[in-house]
């Protein structure tokens, strides 16, 4: 069974403090994912990660979200790059530590990007890598764009093109919020299903992030898998707490967790 799993940036690192990786987290998610891997023989597994306090701090600072344009904003491109590639690197030591044959496909070497959406990828180091049971891994980064110069891309903008190609069975995003609460930042009562149908209704409450987060938050989160699941016929989406131990291990078993989005 082919599913994409994101570990969100909010997950991974502190996104009040800079440039700052919760290590024992990473750790522990690694060891469920192997944990479910070894379990689920039959199992297809496309790796994601937000980048967090490191890539969104930089990109706050230099607006690469919005365009690049000139040699100290080209230079701000480049710091965003090595701010993202660092994180993955403590992901990609925790995940083989724990025995995985995990690969980085970067998407700023092989993703190009129109107005802030893909329109160019060779996505077949992915497919070749699953085909030779490795684990490929992609996450949020800068993309050269043909009409704003450079920008960012989220990992769930990244899905979005991945899973209408791919058509993966499930996508898994794991962060810390249990799932999409009707009522936050109160978080009194969580939405159990959502579908494209009722975004209007609930949209005011898909509130940004308190913390420093450049590509837009649970609205944006949301609105991408919404696309995607119109898309993919019989996609579910699952938004979910990965901070409680297991819960990763338990999504990745096909168990209920946060909020289900599909058609």
């Amino acid at each position: 069974m082919l599913t994409f799993l994101k570990l969100g940036g909010s997950l991974i690192t502190d996104k009040n403090q800079p440039y700052t990786p919760r290590l024992e987290i990473i750790s522990s998610l690694a060891k469920e994912i192997a944990s479910a891997l070894r379990e689920q023989t039959e199992l297809q597994l496309v790796l994601g990660h937000g980048s967090g306090s490191f890539g969104h701090q930089a990109a706050s600072l230099h607006r690469t979200r919005d365009g690049v344009e000139g040699k100290e904003a080209w230079q701000g491109f480049g710091e965003v790059w090595f701010q993202a590639s660092s994180l993955n690197r403590l992901v990609v030591e925790a995940l083989r530590n724990e025995g995985m044959p995990v690969v980085t496909i970067s998407p700023f070497s092989c993703v190009t990007a129109r107005g802030g959406r893909v329109v160019d990828w060779n996505i077949s180091p992915i497919i070749n890598s699953l085909e030779h049971q490795l684990v490929p891994i992609i996450h949020g980064d800068v993309i050269f764009d043909k009409v704003l110069g450079g920008t960012i891309l989220s990992t769930e903008e990244l899905f979005l093109h991945l899973g209408e190609k791919m058509k993966p069975r499930r996508i898994l995003l794991a962060g810390r919020e249990a799932g999409v609460w009707k009522d936050f930042p109160q978080r009194e009562s969580m939405l159990e299903v959502m579908t494209p149908g009722e975004f209007q209704k609930h949209i005011s409450s898909l509130r940004e992030s308190k913390s420093v987060d450049i590509t837009g938050g649970m609205q944006t989160k949301v609105s991408a898998m919404l696309r995607l699941v119109k898309l993919v016929p019989g996609l579910e989406v699952r938004i979910f707490s990965g901070e409680q131990s297991g819960n990763v291990q338990r999504a990745l078993r096909g168990e209920s967790l946060g909020t289900m989005i599909h058609a």
